[in-house]
């Protein structure tokens, strides 16, 4: 491991791992299927989400017959690791392998455990989807890629918290989506949404609708793809509000994109400021203010003072 990978903002070109990103994203969807079948369904599809951890990404808990079943990808050792709370444990290293030979191997470990689960092998949320069983494309692991995207989805984490503690309302915790391949964090205005009528590849216009069932301002970060050849932090609001994209917003490097219908961050203007924290949380708080201003949210009972570690705010 290399010292690049314990920088909270280390170099991440998305040409550089884009081999790796695209499998790993594969290999997230696998597990992240079995929390999705293992888990009750929550508002917003937020049981279906992995979280970041001192090590990786985590299912958490999972309740299976006689139990409790945690997966979680340790990226610091590049293992998969499988936790029963019975004390039975398994692991798979993360090397490089295709899917298909990753996916067999996996259901294997589960299946030793006695843990069985129907997972529907079909990727989502990406284009020209190949079913695990068959895809021998996606074989790549590069670990020092891997461990400085986990790097910065940790520093992402703490921060887009900090962020989170400034709002009283409904918010989602920060979650890893593996389907889109991003570590969100979203703001509810407490209003139902109109009926989501998009599209997204793979996915039911049902499934949409449960995630966007309610107005939401949205932030997070993605590594790469889906025709954006960078990393990026992100925001957007739904329904897009007239006059979201007018509004001004900092630092200076974001710009609204038409093509994605959000305003964009390029992650190396982050790693590069002066203050790489602050520029990021500008950025979350005057994109999160042009989508409370232009679709008139309820601030005033919203928002409240960031929060401090131990201390109880006052009423």
């Amino acid at each position: 491991m290399t010292d690049s990978a314990h920088e909270p903002w280390p170099a991440l070109p998305w040409r550089e791992w884009e081999a790796t990103g695209n499998t790993l994203h594969m290999w997230t969807q696998i597990v992240g299927k079995t929390r999705l079948e293992l888990s009750p369904l929550q508002a917003h599809w937020w049981n279906v989400a992995l979280y970041v951890t001192a090590r990786g990404l985590s299912t958490a808990a999972m309740p299976v017959p006689g139990g409790e079943l945690e997966i979680e990808f340790d990226f610091a050792e590049d293992q998969l690791l499988f936790r029963l709370s019975s004390g039975r444990h398994l692991s798979m290293p993360l090397r490089p392998q295709p899917v298909a030979d990753f996916y067999e191997e996996y259901l294997g470990c589960l299946s030793q455990l006695g843990v069985s689960v129907h997972i529907h092998p079909v990727t989502v949320e990406v284009s020209d989807p190949i079913p695990f069983t068959e895809d021998r494309v996606h074989a790549s692991y590069d670990g020092e890629y891997v461990r400085r995207f986990w790097r910065i989805l940790m520093h992402t984490t703490a921060l887009f918290q900090h962020f989170s503690s400034g709002f009283i309302g409904k918010i989602s915790p920060v979650h890893f989506f593996w389907g889109s391949f991003d570590l969100a964090v979203t703001r509810f205005s407490g209003r139902r949404a109109p009926a989501f009528t998009g599209s997204v590849p793979g996915l039911a216009t049902a499934v949409m609708r449960e995630a966007y069932s309610h107005e939401v301002s949205s932030a997070g970060f993605w590594p790469g793809g889906n025709g954006i050849d960078y990393p990026a932090f992100y925001s957007y609001a739904y329904p897009v509000p007239s006059g979201f994209k007018d509004q001004p917003v900092r630092p200076a490097q974001a710009n609204f994109s038409a093509a994605l219908g959000e305003f964009l961050l390029p992650y190396d203007a982050v790693r590069t400021a002066a203050d790489p924290d602050r520029t990021l949380l500008e950025f979350l708080q005057s994109t999160y203010e042009a989508a409370a201003a232009t679709a008139n949210w309820d601030r005033a009972t919203l928002e409240c003072a960031s929060g401090e570690c131990g201390v109880p705010r006052e009423t």
